[in-house]
């Protein structure tokens, strides 16, 4: 291993190194490879979370709506009025879809189809978006030359 100090082809320590078989007084050119689209990965891969993430919560909601109705929860504490607006707000009109004699069957039926709409929801739209929106396989590779 060699230090600048003892390294020839450090020949003044305010200038550049002196590359082999370049004349010392021709300019430097410095290169880095631009990538044009790596914002718009990063958009389209947050979009996609975002998207996932609120169809997740919904089939998470649906799926608690389900479990409190067969477990026979209480309907007038807080946190079980809560899951039943919520799920009623996101059930896609699935709620009275079956009519069977038990009502826990039809929760379980209703609920369990919506909230396995919202997952196929969340992963076709991923999909599409990631298929249209994010750049193809054959992508510009652009350098970007800086002459000092």
């Amino acid at each position: 291993m060699t230090y600048p100090d003892n390294d020839p082809r450090y020949s003044d320590p305010q200038r550049e190194p002196v590359v082999p078989g370049m004349p010392a007084d021709e300019e430097v050119v410095h290169e880095r490879v631009a990538d044009t689209d790596a914002s718009r990965n990063r958009a389209v891969g947050m979009i996609c979370s975002l998207i996932t993430f609120l169809c997740g919560l919904f089939a998470v909601v649906l799926v608690a709506k389900i479990i409190l109705t067969i477990a026979d929860a209480n309907p007038s504490n807080g946190f079980a009025s809560f899951v039943d607006k919520f799920s009623g707000a996101v059930s896609l009109g699935f709620e009275g879809l079956f009519t069977p004699a038990s009502e826990k069957i039809a929760v379980l039926l209703n609920y369990g189809m919506a909230a396995i709409v919202w997952l196929l929801i969340g992963a076709a739209l991923t999909y599409l978006i990631r298929r249209f929106a994010a750049p193809g396989p054959r992508r510009e590779v652009r350098y970007r030359r800086s002459v000092e």
